[in-house]
């Protein structure tokens, strides 16, 4: 009898590794980045980028998945199954959602001190609604052309959104609501204006000036970007007022 049951159990959990691994040549190929602390997600078939991930129902997905800094997990509680996202490596994960709703991504490895935040929106929609998603956001993406948009969607891109908020709600950097222009205190009790020598120096070298309330040295990683790319983030942030 132990013996059976034993091999039961072994059937049913090699048919459901199975159905999981199943790879179905039409499957939906999203790419997901993780980084401290949040996920971003690219559609490279629309070249569209965003903070929240869309699914398609009752059809197959498969996330490639990579990590800029640290090791990090990728877990849906109610996709019952979770993929560790490992830096240097891309790792897969297949699902095939088969009820629409509203979920959420969390982050299931202890990823460093804003690791409780690190969530993201997941919905999967009906195919009709995915589409219009889809055409929605390429949309979007065609107005962003501009220095502000193309700077909105490198903070996408690179994951600044986890850190600052573009709103004034706190998050573990400093928000960026208002920020081009005022004067920010510093750890050192002295105050900097945020203009463009600031910021620009803040995005190649964090430690350089601390803002006051916040960890030092910073949590924030250097970023080696263009003068085009940070003129395009400047001109997003004199935006956010």
């Amino acid at each position: 009898i132990p013996l059976f049951v034993v091999l039961a159990f072994a059937y049913m959990g090699s048919y459901s590794l199975s159905e999981i691994r199943r790879v179905d040549p039409n499957a939906v190929v999203i790419k997901v980045k993780a980084i401290q602390w949040a996920w971003t997600f690219e559609y490279p078939e629309y070249g569209i980028f965003s903070t929240e991930l869309h699914l398609p129902v009752d059809q197959q997905v498969v996330l490639k998945m990579e990590s800029t800094d640290v090791i990090h997990s990728f877990w849906v509680p109610e996709f019952r199954i979770k993929q560790d996202v490992v830096p240097g490596r891309v790792t897969e994960y297949r699902i095939t959602p088969t009820l629409v709703g509203s979920y959420k991504v969390r982050c299931a490895e202890l990823c460093g001190t804003s690791h409780f935040s690190m969530e993201n929106p997941v919905i999967v929609d009906e195919p009709a609604v995915y589409a219009a998603w889809i055409a929605g956001q390429q949309a979007i993406a065609a107005a962003n052309q501009t220095p502000e948009g193309q700077g909105q969607l490198l903070s996408v891109k690179n994951g600044c959104v986890g850190c600052h908020s573009v709103d004034g709600s706190p998050l573990t950097g400093p928000t960026w609501f208002g920020l081009f222009g005022s004067d920010v205190e510093l750890a050192d009790g002295t105050t900097a204006a945020a203009d463009e020598a600031f910021i620009t120096e803040s995005i190649l070298d964090p430690n350089a000036k601390i803002v006051a309330g916040y960890p030092s040295p910073s949590l924030m990683p250097a970023y080696t970007l263009t003068e085009t790319e940070i003129a395009n983030i400047i001109a997003y942030l004199k935006t956010l007022k």
